[in-house]
């Protein structure tokens, strides 16, 4: 039963077309998974996030952010209390060298306007299909680029809906890992420091890394993405490959038979059955190689009420 009182307050904050109701968070997710968010609120500015955070705090109401959740999993439960769509922070500006964009833009959209301005750098990021707030959150990297190779900046809003400010030493980014994550924040903004290039050189790099992208990742189908982190001194597709475990199925979901390191949604499958079948994976390496995978992608929601 949502609320009424919460509604109310919400509305005093943001416009009411910006506030949906019981909304099933499957349509925002690149696994096509999740139950229903209480309130999906949509903010439009900066300011509109931190007086929503500020109220949720004093009112000890939960909040969730979605960036474009294609490295998340939500289960069919749903998620209590209030979820922000960072989407439509999607803003990407160019001065110099230096690019400031929004939470919700694209980072393959970013790493595009980097090269339409001849700006080098963000080319190992024109595969990766997650948001600029989610890149940082998680310093996302590909082909031997990473975030921290070129953030300057992040701007962020605490529990308390205070903005903070936090440089690139500041952020401590680390192989998927930052502050961030440490310290329950979330990006509003974030800066790039690029060098000046050759568009041709760029554009070459782009295809060639868009071309290694597509012939081995199972883009086909709704996944998502990577699921599982490096393990030191080995790689999590060859470890779940050399299991044998490609094309294991649980439900609606199965190992990609393209890229053991996906799990595809092949079948209307759902949120347990991708969290079921990396338990199982996550066993079966253990037993075989005696290596702990740990997951990249991140699962969260409540667990589907049963009778």
């Amino acid at each position: 039963m949502i609320n009424e009182d919460i509604y109310q307050d919400l509305l005093q904050l943001i416009p009411s077309d910006k506030i949906k109701i019981d909304e099933p968070l499957k349509r925002y997710t690149y696994t096509k998974t999740g139950g229903k968010a209480d309130f999906y609120i949509i903010p439009t500015k900066n300011q509109e996030v931190q007086a929503i955070v500020k109220y949720a705090y004093e009112h000890q109401i939960p909040v969730t952010y979605l960036g474009n959740g294609s490295n998340i999993i939500i289960r069919e439960g749903g998620i209590r209390g209030i979820v922000i769509s960072l989407l439509a922070l999607n803003y990407i500006d160019v001065s110099d060298d230096a690019i400031i964009a929004g939470s919700g833009a694209a980072i393959i959209d970013v790493s595009r306007v980097a090269r339409d301005y001849a700006l080098t750098g963000l080319e190992f990021a024109c595969g990766i299909p997650g948001s600029i707030g989610g890149a940082v959150y998680m310093n996302a990297g590909a082909y031997g680029g990473e975030v921290k190779d070129c953030i300057d900046y992040a701007l962020c809003v605490n529990d308390q809906g205070e903005l903070i400010k936090l440089t690139t030493n500041e952020l401590e980014l680390d192989y998927r890992n930052s502050i961030i994550q440490q310290q329950h924040l979330v990006v509003l903004e974030a800066a790039f420091t690029l060098a000046p290039g050759n568009i041709n050189d760029i554009q070459e790099t782009m295809d060639d890394l868009t071309e290694r992208r597509e012939s081995k990742q199972p883009l086909e189908y709704p996944s998502c993405g990577s699921v599982f982190q490096r393990p030191p001194g080995h790689f999590a597709g060859k470890l779940i490959q050399d299991a044998k475990l490609q094309g294991h199925r649980i439900g609606g979901v199965e190992v990609s038979t393209k890229h053991a390191g996906f799990m595809v949604n092949v079948d209307n499958g759902t949120a347990t059955d991708y969290e079921d079948l990396i338990h199982y994976v996550q066993k079966v390496v253990k037993e075989k190689f005696d290596v702990e995978l740990n997951r990249e992608v991140r699962i969260i929601g409540e667990h589907p009420k049963t009778d």
